[in-house]
């Protein structure tokens, strides 16, 4: 019984692999039937190979690290502005639905249409890269954040200023703790938002590092094994990062639902 169970398990854990097995198997086959330019899909191998050496030989590292570092700053400050925004509009849904339209204006629009305004306002720098992804994670926060603390369960609410425990007690001990499924939503969604800002503008704001700026630059010269090398590894940071805050949401909010 115990070996089925530990079978079963192996079996489950390895199920994500057959998804990326088949499309590098698609990718091999479109590569070797000569389906597109070779200049334009190098083979998975040489692929590869240049990924091996942008870590070992390279500077993939280096550029790796600096998005890691863009997108956790910016995130950090989307965390720390748009949380206490969040309950706050939430708390009250009259005053949330006063300012809805403008964030969820905010929030359609492209990050990239920004771009002129930040550079406008912070300049060709570090400064610009961050504040707009932060810009960009913090009003999907804000969203998910409001929601939660809205949508809290009525009953426990209800019980708990029953037992005599003051608004800003039922707040702080109740509807925050109600709201933090929907809040871990909110952060998966925006690191994988702030994310993909950080590397669109290491690509057009400046950059002389990071990972969107070293495949901008790949494009450029038609270097195409490099070029896939670093988007497999944007790719690889963006997933590693969804996993981590997964882990985390199982970890602490593993009540949610209940």
């Amino acid at each position: 019984m115990s070996a089925g169970l530990g079978k079963n398990r192996i079996v489950k854990r390895l199920q994500p692999l057959i998804g990326a097995a088949v499309l590098v198997f698609l990718w091999w086959l479109a590569s070797e039937g000569r389906l597109v330019d070779p200049v334009l899909l190098p083979t998975p191998g040489e692929s590869w190979h240049a990924f091996v050496s942008g870590l070992t030989e390279g500077t993939l590292w280096n550029d790796f690290w600096r998005t890691i570092v863009r997108t956790t700053v910016s995130f950090a400050i989307a965390i720390i502005v748009a949380v206490p925004i969040g309950v706050f509009l939430g708390s009250s849904e009259t005053v949330y639905r006063s300012v809805e339209f403008s964030v969820d204006f905010f929030r359609s629009t492209p990050a990239s249409a920004l771009f002129p305004l930040f550079l406008v306002i912070f300049g060709v720098g570090e400064e610009a890269k961050i504040a707009v992804a932060a810009f960009g994670a913090a009003l999907i926060i804000v969203f998910n954040t409001a929601y939660g603390v809205m949508n809290a369960r009525k009953q426990r609410q209800l019980a708990a200023k029953v037992m005599g425990a003051p608004r800003v007690r039922i707040l702080t001990d109740v509807t925050i703790w109600e709201s933090l499924p929907q809040t871990f939503v909110g952060m998966r969604s925006g690191i994988s938002i702030a994310l993909v800002i950080v590397i669109v503008a290491e690509m057009f704001i400046g950059s002389t590092d990071g990972l969107g700026q070293r495949i901008i630059n790949a494009q450029m010269i038609f270097d195409m094994p490099e070029m896939y090398a670093s988007i497999f590894a944007a790719g690889a940071l963006g997933y590693g990062l969804n996993l981590l805050f997964i882990i985390l949401e199982r970890r602490f909010v593993h009540w949610g639902g209940k």
